[in-house]
């Protein structure tokens, strides 16, 4: 049987472009991962690793009308969007590069013999290695940022683990242009190439994640593809830690006080932030907890000019667009379901944006409204009407787990007055914000991109220098004659690198 092609599609039309691969077979996924497997000491010189992830972003830089020119050919994102996301990728590769110069990842910890502790201390010299092979899934809302050259590649290739990427079929022609040119990268550096490879196909990403080289996977993705590949990560012979981004509501709650001060603002700035990129963020507030009432009433006043000023939009692919329009029809014939700016069908291309109304005590037990709680891909969000913080409360206590929470307060609020909302919203999410709009994800030390499941199904980050981490493990080292330690755990401390020594940081 022939491999399946691999076809770039226009989403502004439906029609195919070009074939540009064909689909991995079994046997071409064992080869790639081979390949990895065989090249994972190339990496080990952090001075080169470094080199290698600068010279990457300046390259795909380099290439910037190239690769936004293809990557909007099958995205549809736009020019402005998409030469933000390229430069938000160079600077995520850079910042990682910063981060192996800098060596704190490795986690160095040493404690020197001490017999006088009960029990006795031997001598114990802790560093964190490289997984191996890491398999990345990539994004299909981000071309760039979260896929073949993103966060998971970048954070992976810091870490010193080589990457076998699973490109999105929506952007296939974007992932292998994106990927020569980071292997360009690495033989400028004297990297073998195989230490970034591509496959194609949703059989080769099955495949992919049951390899038994493949020591970790990162994933970017709906719930029910991420689940599945998180549930064979589970059950191989030998476990491998998945880091999945699967799904979000992000909700946000408006305090009373807040709609008052500034309904119309909020309103503006809710529209703005639901319908940027057609909704496609994974971090688009997708459910909102506003009052009742007239303060409540200009701010959805408010929304509604918003929205309504916002014109039909192409979503990602074909299949997107009719789930999205089959979903928003689905919730809008719910009783007690209003829709002042009615989301759905823009053309037979495109969707419009738009919202939903409802009273937040129909959220507050289970029922056939349940499906306002779950994450609606595309343009369209859920306002809950509240009468009290009580609703707020009841309706807070079903939501799912969350990459981010908002809350919105009036200036006589910052004096502590709503910190109990900011307890009731923290366990939902990884990120909190507080008069802000959770799209945007700044590439910061101190950034966190996760949340309780199904946000993510893991601890970690996939943003910001602490998203290396993932593909770590600690060793031990004990009672090593210096010679045979590493160069990182000697006493001399030769690399210069921080640790910490008998509790203390050096």
């Amino acid at each position: 049987m022939a491999a399946a092609p691999v076809w770039s599609v226009d989403p502004r039309t439906g029609n195919p472009r070009e074939q540009v691969a064909v689909e991995a077979t079994a046997e071409e996924v064992d080869r790639a991962v081979r390949a990895a497997h065989a090249v994972r000491d190339a990496l080990a010189d952090r001075t080169v690793r470094a080199a290698f992830l600068r010279t990457a972003a300046d390259l795909l830089t380099g290439a910037e009308e190239h690769v936004v020119e293809a990557a909007d050919a099958e995205t549809a994102l736009g020019p402005a969007r998409l030469t933000g996301e390229l430069a938000r990728t160079a600077a995520q590769l850079r910042a990682f590069a910063e981060v192996v110069e800098e060596g704190a990842f490795l986690d160095i910890h040493i404690d020197h013999e001490d017999g006088s502790r009960t029990p006795p201390w031997p001598d114990l010299r802790r560093i964190k290695i490289p997984l191996g092979v890491v398999a990345v899934y990539a994004a299909s809302n981000f071309p760039l940022a979260f896929s073949v050259p993103g966060g998971d590649t970048a954070s992976a290739l810091a870490a010193g683990c080589p990457v076998v990427v699973k490109a999105h079929p929506d952007h296939p022609a974007t992932s292998e242009l994106c990927a020569s040119l980071l292997r360009r990268a690495a033989v400028r550096h004297g990297l073998p190439e195989a230490v970034v490879n591509v496959v194609h196909g949703f059989d080769a990403g099955v495949e992919l994640v049951k390899h038994p080289l493949v020591a970790a996977a990162g994933f970017t993705g709906s719930v029910r593809g991420g689940r599945a590949l998180f549930d064979a990560a589970a059950a191989r012979p030998v476990p491998i830690p998945f880091h999945g981004e699967l799904g979000s509501l992000n909700p946000v709650v408006v305090t009373e006080a807040a709609a008052a001060e500034r309904g119309e603002q909020i309103g503006a700035g809710l529209g703005g932030s639901m319908t940027m990129g057609s909704g496609q963020f994974c971090t688009k507030p997708g459910f909102v907890l506003a009052p009742s009432g007239e303060a409540g009433d200009r701010l959805l006043k408010s929304l509604t000019e918003t929205v309504s000023g916002t014109g039909s939009g192409v979503m990602l692919d074909h299949r997107m667009r009719d789930a999205f329009v089959a979903g928003v029809a689905e919730r809008a014939a719910l009783p007690d379901v209003d829709a002042p700016v009615t989301p759905g069908a823009g053309g037979e291309h495109t969707v419009s944006a738009g919202f939903l109304t409802v009273p937040a005590r129909r959220l507050a037990e289970a029922g056939p409204h349940d499906a306002l709680l779950e994450e609606c891909f595309g343009p369209v969000t859920v306002v809950a009407r509240y009468d009290s913080e009580g609703e707020i409360t009841a309706v807070l206590s079903r939501l799912p787990g969350n990459l981010t929470a908002t809350l919105q307060i009036a200036t006589e609020e910052a004096d502590g007055a709503a910190a109990g909302l900011l307890r009731e919203l923290t366990p939902l999410a990884g990120r909190v914000l507080v008069n802000g709009w959770p799209t945007g994800v700044a590439v910061a030390p101190a950034q966190h991109h996760g949340g309780p499941y199904p946000a993510t199904t893991s601890t970690s980050t996939s943003v910001g220098a602490t998203a290396v981490e993932r593909w770590l493990r600690p060793v031990s080292y004990q009672s090593t004659p210096e010679a045979l330690l590493p160069p990182e755990l000697r006493e001399d401390n030769p690399l210069g690198l921080p640790r910490r020594v008998d509790g203390r940081r050096k």
